[in-house]
């Protein structure tokens, strides 16, 4: 073909003939095919690659000013995309475990979002208090929290008040703005 008639179905296609679109698909199918195989792509993902090629050029039609550089094109856009499927695919880890992508039934599929929103909101909330109610709160919620007396020593507070404090602190925290969402 002629590079004016090449120019032509290009504006053809970019005017959504569909007749011009399967000439230039006709013309360069093959040259992507043997570009994106060349790869060693299996063939369902030649196929995805020579897909998403094309879809490449309907995208950047309209920017193609060198119609005799189509074909060049096409390939390059081929290979590029071969490539970044090759990139994909060695960071994926296949696996013959079925199950191990399942989620266990009794556990709501938004629970680790939740709980993750929480947690930042509770952080967030704790800042907006003072550091003595921090340090308070965060011993009384220990997994194995120290005895009121331990409390006392490392916090230089009276026993009598550890108990009026923390209620203090939670009452503090509980009106605190980052915690205005959650429920």
């Amino acid at each position: 073909m002629a590079a004016t008639t090449l120019r032509q179905l290009i504006d053809a296609a970019g005017a959504g003939d569909a007749a011009a679109w399967e000439a230039i698909v006709d013309r360069f199918g093959g040259l992507v095919w043997a570009t994106t195989r060349a790869h060693r792509l299996s063939p369902a993902d030649a196929s995805d690659v020579t897909q998403t090629t094309w879809l490449r050029l309907v995208e950047h039609l309209d920017r193609i000013q060198d119609p005799e550089r189509l074909g060049a094109w096409l390939a390059t856009t081929a290979r590029h995309e071969s490539l970044r499927l090759i990139r994909l695919r060695g960071r994926e880890l296949p696996t013959d475990e079925a199950d191990s992508f399942d989620m266990p039934a009794d556990e709501p599929v938004d629970r680790a979002l939740l709980t993750r929103e929480r947690d930042d909101a509770l952080a967030r909330a704790l800042r907006t208090i003072g550091e003595r109610c921090q340090a308070l709160l965060r011993l009384l919620a220990m997994p194995d929290p120290p005895s009121y007396e331990e409390i006392g020593a490392a916090l230089g507070m009276p026993i009598g008040a550890i108990g009026p404090t923390r209620a203090r602190c939670l009452d503090k925290l509980r009106r605190s703005p980052a915690l205005a969402g959650l429920k």
